[in-house]
């Protein structure tokens, strides 16, 4: 499907300086546990997770890390040496200035370490930079996964970008991303999940099966019913579950509309730098098979989980949906019933804690400055709670 947008008076001027001009069109694949710079920039790299074969060719998952140039040492540096650069630096702190510090008390276990992993939603990809400095400004090792057939893992013979017809075939791409995760940062380091929309619910529906493998579970606008109601569900079941049974990678002709990707697009109304395929103004062709496997999804979280960790679901106060761009777009959810989403988000488990964020977008961390700021705030808020030591360390 293509749809070139009509010529619009009220789209900002084209910024003189667009790095996604200069990236490449698919990210090339890494050697086994290397590590390549990312084009996010300095700090930034990421490594590739072979997830085996399908009969388009070889899978992989992208997992992206953030590290402080200070922390940094080279985008391939081996899993050892890297080890050993860390034993350096712990005892650079037992003997700062080359001199003995006072010995830790006898039998005191070591802090954990902590980390995020955050995972994104439909016809998108990881390019917040500063939700990784956020984090790791807190003390986070912040890492971000690119699952199969998106952004940093898609490849030029994925006819169907973003296909699955299986929520639980994701479960290899987060798999392999914790085991990388903790190779690096230890078996006991203490885990935070960041979920977006659609990349939300496959989040929660993994945590409800997998109860131990994070400590807590942030959800950002999760896409966790249909926009309606259950009962716009049902009635696209009846049409869509026949097709993906017979033809699961059929596309559905359904409205086309960029009216998001210009509240997020530095090119248009947002102050992003977004890749022109990973995160199109159009999203990805909808594919029976996706939709089908997305409101099982949605069927699963209706009938109840049972998350036993705690969960914080931020979304913007209010929504506004419609065909055609207008620039409350910039102030509201354009994308899901927020409503809904609250209300659905009861379901998930024991402790669930929900932010309504005036002015906020669908994805409240890529909204304007002062709901993006609110946003964080209320994060970290919720987090001196229930996670350890969100204190801000000096830089």
């Amino acid at each position: 499907m293509s749809h070139v947008p009509s010529p619009d008076s009220t789209r900002p001027p084209t910024p003189e300086s667009d790095p996604s001009t200069d990236w490449p069109d698919f990210s090339p694949s890494t050697d086994p546990g290397a590590w390549e710079s990312d084009i996010l920039g300095e700090g930034f790299d990421y490594t590739t997770l072979p997830l085996g074969r399908d009969a388009e060719g070889e899978l992989c998952a992208t997992l992206v890390r953030y590290r402080r140039a200070a922390d940094a040492t080279g985008p391939q540096t081996s899993t050892l040496t890297r080890a050993l650069s860390r034993f350096g630096t712990a005892l650079r702190g037992l003997f700062p200035g080359g001199h003995a510090a006072a010995a830790p008390r006898s039998g005191a276990p070591a802090e954990p370490r902590r980390f995020v992993l955050a995972l994104h939603g439909w016809s998108d990809y990881f390019y917040n930079t500063e939700q990784a400095k956020h984090w790791e400004a807190r003390g986070y090792a912040f890492y971000a996964l690119d699952l199969r057939r998106y952004g940093r893992s898609l490849r030029a013979y994925h006819l169907d970008p973003g296909y699955t017809s299986a929520l639980d075939e994701y479960d290899a791409d987060l798999e392999a991303a914790l085991a990388m995760i903790r190779t690096l940062e230890g078996e006991d380091a203490i885990g935070v999940c960041v979920a977006h929309s659609t990349g939300g619910l496959i989040a929660s529906l993994w945590v409800n099966r997998n109860p131990t493998a994070f400590a807590a579970l942030v959800l950002n606008s999760p896409w966790l019913e249909m926009q309606g109601s259950y009962l716009v569900r049902y009635a696209a079941s009846g049409v869509v579950d026949p097709i993906a049974r017979l033809r699961p990678r059929a596309k559905l002709h359904l409205p086309e509309s960029d009216n998001y990707w210009r509240t997020l697009s530095r090119l248009s109304h947002g102050s992003w730098d977004l890749h022109r395929h990973w995160r199109p103004p159009l999203s990805f062709p909808v594919t029976a098979g996706w939709i089908a496997a997305v409101m099982a999804g949605h069927r699963e979280v209706s009938k109840g989980l049972d998350i036993r960790i705690p969960v914080l679901v931020m979304t913007s106060k209010t929504s506004h949906l419609g065909t055609s761009f207008d620039e409350s777009m910039l102030h509201n959810d354009s994308v899901l019933e927020v409503n809904v989403v609250r209300e659905r988000s009861l379901k998930l488990g024991r402790e669930v804690t929900n932010v309504m964020l005036d002015g906020a977008m669908h994805d409240v961390f890529s909204s304007l400055p002062d709901p993006r700021a609110a946003a964080y705030a209320a994060m970290d808020r919720w987090g001196s709670g229930y996670l350890r030591s969100t204190a801000e360390r000096s830089v």
